[in-house]
């Protein structure tokens, strides 16, 4: 097996900071209460050496790799790391072979660690299958994405999935302040804060941006390195935005959108939408979304929110980004902030359900089409012209057994509807 599928030590002294301070025990692990902390199944499995084939999920740079890494450590197997960007299906197999051979002559287990695993095709993954069911290998996969979407059935079926979760500012803070010692160098307020907020709970990104920050700073004369905030800042300018379009994130974020429409927050509805379109996501999708909300949850209470939502999306046709941003504000300000109505969306939601499991209904003569052939079969005959009548309305029969389908609201426009069809149905 070449040397290149395994991974190889490096001098403390050349590693990168992030690596140096990677945890050596499950103690030093930052964040992960809900799976690390004491009792918990997966320190439980761990500490007894029982660990099955697993698969780690979450953000980056919060633990997913480094707890792998510890658990190869205590492993009385041989360890084999992979990445599935690079790892193509014959280096798969030349692994398993060796895996397979290992465990017939010398009952010596094999520990597979890959790397970005939803990276990996369906063929490269079936691959994994008959090994993990003979128990060749013990398999932990690592991934960023959600594995409902990347991992076959099969695969995922014989693994355990644990969710890491982001790093708390505070877990942040304390693994910053290892760093800086480890560096030898002092942050200003200022710099600590600026560094924690723009590494998005990304430990390696903070720790990349710090050693950064130390090697370009020269000692004053006290041989002291002061880590000022304009530093800081071109060390990590930009915060990485955790979002991609064919994953949760893009269900998490349009969902979080809308709710907070719905709920009346305009700042929050504009936050998540200003992240969606700072990660690159299609204005469109986003103008259709306000479409909806205008009608779902505003409805009847304010018509103009339709119009308005409708001239939003016409205008993102027209304009493209980044001008596009403006008219959708616009539109999602103003939905935000209108009185809420639903009736509309579960008043035709009633009625399909009604038209599809409720009693059977034809149409009234007296409101069948009466053309000429058609009056002669009765069609039409009795019907009462409303505008012939005062108030232009007439009692009359529209629908077999009636059935009470809208039930008006109490807020804005909707009230005075409200009040009308009152007004109506006492007549």
């Amino acid at each position: 097996m070449s040397d290149e599928l395994f991974s190889s030590e490096t001098p403390a002294s050349s590693q990168p900071l992030a690596a140096r301070l990677a945890p050596q025990k499950l103690d030093d692990f930052a964040g992960q209460e809900h799976l690390l902390g004491q009792g918990k199944m997966l320190r439980r499995l761990i500490e007894a050496g029982k660990f099955s084939s697993a698969l780690f999920f979450g953000p980056p740079g919060v633990g997913k790799t480094a707890l792998a890494r510890h658990i190869a450590r205590q492993a009385k197997a041989a360890v084999v790391e992979l990445n599935a960007v690079t790892a193509g299906v014959a280096d798969l197999k030349k692994v398993l072979e060796q895996a397979k051979y290992e465990r017939s002559l010398h009952q010596t287990g094999t520990l597979l660690l890959v790397d970005e695993i939803h990276h990996f095709n369906r063929t490269q993954q079936d691959v994994l299958l008959p090994s993990a069911e003979r128990g060749d290998i013990l398999l932990i996969g690592m991934t960023t994405e959600n594995p409902s979407f990347y991992v076959n059935a099969a695969l995922l079926s014989r693994m355990t999935t644990f969710e890491f979760q982001p790093l708390s500012d505070e877990h942040l803070r304390s693994i910053l302040a290892r760093g800086a010692k480890e560096v030898s160098v002092e942050l200003s307020p200022d710099a600590a804060k600026h560094l924690v907020r723009m590494c998005g709970g990304d430990a390696r990104k903070l720790l990349n941006a710090l050693e950064l920050a130390a090697i370009s700073t020269a000692p004053d004369s006290k041989g002291r390195k002061l880590i000022s905030l304009e530093v800081a800042e071109e060390s990590i300018s930009r915060r990485a935005i955790r979002y991609d379009k064919k994953s949760d994130d893009h269900y998490d974020h349009i969902s979080a959108f809308i709710k907070s429409m719905r709920g009346s927050d305009p700042d929050a509805a504009l936050y998540w939408m200003a992240k969606m379109l700072a990660a690159g996501e299609d204005p469109r999708f986003i103008a259709r979304r306000v479409l909806i909300c205008a009608s779902e949850d505003v409805g009847l209470a304010d018509f103009r929110a339709l119009l308005i939502a409708n001239a939003a999306f016409s205008a993102v046709e027209f304009l493209g980004m980044p001008e596009a941003r403006i008219p959708l504000s616009q539109a999602v300000i103003y939905i935000a902030t209108a009185p809420k109505s639903n009736s509309a969306y579960m008043a035709v939601d009633a009625a399909l359900s009604e038209a599809k499991t409720g009693p059977a209904r034809e149409v009234p003569l007296h409101l069948r089409d009466a053309n000429m052939d058609a009056k002669t079969r009765g069609h039409g005959q009795g019907y009462k012209y409303a505008h012939d009548f005062p108030g232009h309305w007439v009692e009359q029969e529209y629908m077999p057994k009636p059935a009470k389908f809208y039930e008006p609201g109490e807020l804005g426009d909707e009230k005075r509807l409200k009040e009308r069809l009152n007004e109506l149905r006492k007549g």
